[in-house]
């Protein structure tokens, strides 16, 4: 992964998700299989995922799926990744009860194990303070013409 970093301005591009809701801070590498990035939104007390004052771990997936989109859309080179659908979440392991008490910034992996022209298969991890917070599997289906 010898790419140069994407910053979240530039992440906010490539994703459908605005605002708040970009969880992503940085790209640290990405290759044709798989992506690396940073963030430290799970610490922002604005965070739109947080329920009752906490950011459960469960959330994390989100963070994935957000690595997810900005992969497609820097290895698909057609400009931004467009809006699609969890299709399945597989082998979900959670290794933490919630994300907002990890005190370093979340390590976020995702590698792609099957691409087709609107579905995507990724294999996900995301860690942080030395450990795993969750990882697991997630298909993804871009509506029709969306691709």
């Amino acid at each position: 992964m010898l790419t140069p970093p994407l910053e979240h301005e530039a992440i906010a591009a490539l994703v459908p998700h605005a605002g708040s809701m970009c969880l992503l801070g940085r790209v640290l590498g990405w290759d044709a299989e798989s992506i690396r990035c940073a963030a430290t939104s799970h610490r922002d007390a604005g965070n739109p995922l947080r329920r009752d004052g906490m950011l459960p771990a469960v959330c994390g997936v989100e963070y994935a799926l957000q690595a997810m989109a900005v992969h497609g859309a820097l290895t698909g080179g057609e400009g931004p990744q467009p809006p699609g659908y969890l299709a399945s979440l597989r082998n979900l392991t959670l290794g933490a009860a919630r994300l907002d008490d990890v005190v370093e910034d979340l390590a976020v992996q995702a590698t792609a194990l099957a691409r087709e022209a609107r579905s995507f298969v990724y294999a996900f991890e995301v860690s942080g303070g030395g450990r795993v917070l969750l990882s697991g599997q997630a298909a993804i289906i871009l509506p029709q013409g969306e691709a």
